[in-house]
């Protein structure tokens, strides 16, 4: 893999969480990352872990609903003279709400972050790989992307947007040399946020009960290897123990 080729992941946290993970593993696969989220210090720690193992990122403070940062680190993936290879977008936020307490505001909110965010980050990429027929966009879906249940009802319904952001530009780009895929995480994320709000849930589901964002990372790299002869446009990860 060129050094000159980037990705950029937008909806980075904790290092202990997905959105590091895909960092990680795009940069051990040879390519330049931008690591895009909200909080300055986590983006710093996990560049720094990056730098650390060999790889090469940077951080990059910025807030996916908003259309001037996300087309200023897109701008910024492809600095230096690289070329921007891989997008994911990452971003999210599940609140329990019970349906008659979900105010206009969080529903809004909860769409300017999953359904508008991913259609932003997703046009800017496509933007600078469908010129030269080559890269890959990548959406973090949830089991709320096919199902929508009480009380997610606002998670669920920017959730469904998302994947109808994702399908039509598969159909659109696919054509055109570009692969778009939708990853559905049917299952709890063996990461800080659960470990640390959900301490006995956690344990509660023994040994590989949780999907590990190493192996959900592994799964991304993957749909950004495919040969185009077959091409997956959904994935669907769960442990072995949970039910659909």
């Amino acid at each position: 893999m060129s050094e000159q080729e980037s990705a950029v992941v937008v909806g980075v946290g904790a290092s202990q969480g997905l959105g590091a993970a895909l960092c990680r593993r795009f940069a051990a696969g040879g390519l330049h990352v931008l690591i895009g989220g909200r909080t300055a210090e986590n983006l710093e720690r996990v560049a720094a872990e990056i730098a650390s193992a060999g790889g090469s990122a940077e951080p990059f403070v910025m807030d996916c609903s908003q259309e001037p940062a996300v087309a200023a680190m897109m701008a910024a993936s492809e600095a230096a003279g690289r070329t921007l290879r891989l997008a994911a977008f990452n971003a999210g936020g599940n609140l329990r709400v019970p349906t008659l307490e979900i105010e206009a505001r969080l529903l809004e909110r909860m769409w300017q972050v999953n359904t508008l965010g991913g259609f932003l980050v997703g046009r800017e990429a496509a933007k600078r790989m469908l010129p030269r027929a080559r890269g890959t966009i990548l959406f973090t879906g949830a089991t709320a992307s096919i199902k929508a249940r009480p009380p997610f009802l606002a998670f669920a319904a920017a959730k469904h947007g998302l994947r109808a952001v994702a399908a039509a530009m598969a159909r659109d780009f696919g054509p055109q040399g570009v692969h778009v895929g939708h990853v559905i995480i049917d299952g709890a994320i063996d990461g800080e946020r659960v470990r640390t709000n959900l301490p006995d849930f956690a344990a509660s589901k023994g040994d590989d009960g949780l999907l590990n964002i190493a192996d959900i990372a592994d799964a991304f790299w993957h749909l950004h290897t495919q040969p185009r002869s077959a091409w997956t446009f959904e994935l669907d990860l769960r442990p072995f123990k949970e039910p659909f």
